[in-house]
């Protein structure tokens, strides 16, 4: 009897281990391959888009925003995971959220496997041609940036603050694009689907995207006529923000019904994010400096002094990657915030 004792305590012994392995392999990052290297995220095509963009020789800074959009790709793909658990995306809105963002960052860094053929032009200029002064690929982008590089109104400082709302629109332009694209090929997919049922259940998902696209183009013609103003009339000397996306965020803000002192209070927290975007900034610019002495160093064949600048560079690296997280999830935070107090104030 005592032998038999014995021999379950140890079976139970061995369990509990290997609960508690099995336990750590799931929430800690794991390690493959013969060199041990660590797996960067705990989603698998995540990983694969992430071994797939080391070896594309992205730059530093725009594999170090990769690295950013997939940590937050993955945080809420592993939130949604649980949603799920608790039957609480039963239309699938969320899950059809998660695939448009994934085939966002694809695309955005040139990962999707086609040639980025989506011009960032207007629908009514579609036959521009860009020439060599062009800046911003956008004929209308082109014509106010000139405008306001020759209108003598603008120190050197604010032109460059002006130039990243210009490049911000830009991006966002080409944002906007890679969505409608990707709610095109739906719609194409949802005509094609022979159950009535099955297509009952894709409406409201398809119905998401249009909202979402109306808001993103909403969003696109505030931003632009912002930037047409400024670019006629110079900066306001009140002017309450620098960096696009705390200024985006904020024009939002007004245009949300918040009261005075809701409006105090973001403010206060924009001011205390805008630190934090032009901290990671900063990083970003001493990343690329770091990039090419090491390049530099590198050329001329010392080891020792390879080993050196090659760690300073990964340290960077990494600090400039987590802060870049830090700063799109905060970012993802306040414009959430901003959307569920407006959505309140319209309700009330």
């Amino acid at each position: 009897m005592r032998l038999q004792c014995l021999v379950l305590a140890l079976c139970l012994g061995v369990g509990v281990l290997a609960g508690g392995k099995y336990s750590r392999d799931v929430n800690e990052p794991k390690r493959s391959g013969s060199d041990e290297q660590t797996v960067e995220f705990r989603v698998a095509k995540l990983n694969q888009v992430w071994e797939k963009a080391k070896r594309m020789q992205l730059s530093p800074v725009r594999q170090a925003e990769l690295h950013s959009d997939l940590k937050i790709q993955e945080k809420d793909e592993l939130q949604w995971k649980k949603m799920k658990v608790d039957g609480l995306d039963e239309n699938g809105e969320k899950e059809a959220q998660l695939r448009r963002n994934f085939n966002v960052i694809l695309a955005k860094y040139g990962m999707d496997g086609k040639r980025d053929v989506r011009s960032l032009e207007s629908n009514s200029l579609k036959d521009h041609e860009t020439k060599d002064g062009d800046a911003f690929d956008d004929p209308r982008l082109d014509k106010l940036w000139n405008k306001a590089q020759n209108s003598g109104k603008f120190t050197s400082e604010e032109l460059q603050s002006l130039k990243r709302e210009f490049q911000h629109h830009k991006d966002k332009i080409h944002e906007y694009n890679i969505l409608m694209d990707t709610v095109s090929r739906t719609e194409e997919i949802h005509k094609n689907v022979i159950s009535p049922l099955e297509g009952d259940a894709k409406e409201p998902v398809l119905q998401q995207k249009h909202t979402e696209l109306k808001e993103k183009m909403r969003s696109l013609n505030h931003g632009f006529e912002r930037l047409r103003k400024i670019s006629h009339e110079g900066f306001c000397e009140d002017s309450e923000f620098r960096e696009p996306r705390v200024i985006e965020l904020w024009e939002a803000a007004k245009r949300s019904n918040l009261s005075t002192d809701e409006l105090d209070s973001l403010k206060e927290e924009l001011r205390h994010f805008e630190t934090k975007v032009e901290k990671h900034n900063h990083y970003q610019e001493q990343l690329e400096l770091s990039h090419q002495k090491l390049r530099h160093v590198e050329s001329l064949g010392d080891e020792e002094h390879i080993k050196r600048n090659q760690e300073k560079y990964n340290t960077l690296a990494e600090k400039t990657r987590e802060m870049g997280y830090k700063m799109k999830k905060h970012l993802q935070d306040l414009a959430n915030k901003i959307s569920r107090q407006g959505l309140q104030h319209n309700e009330l």
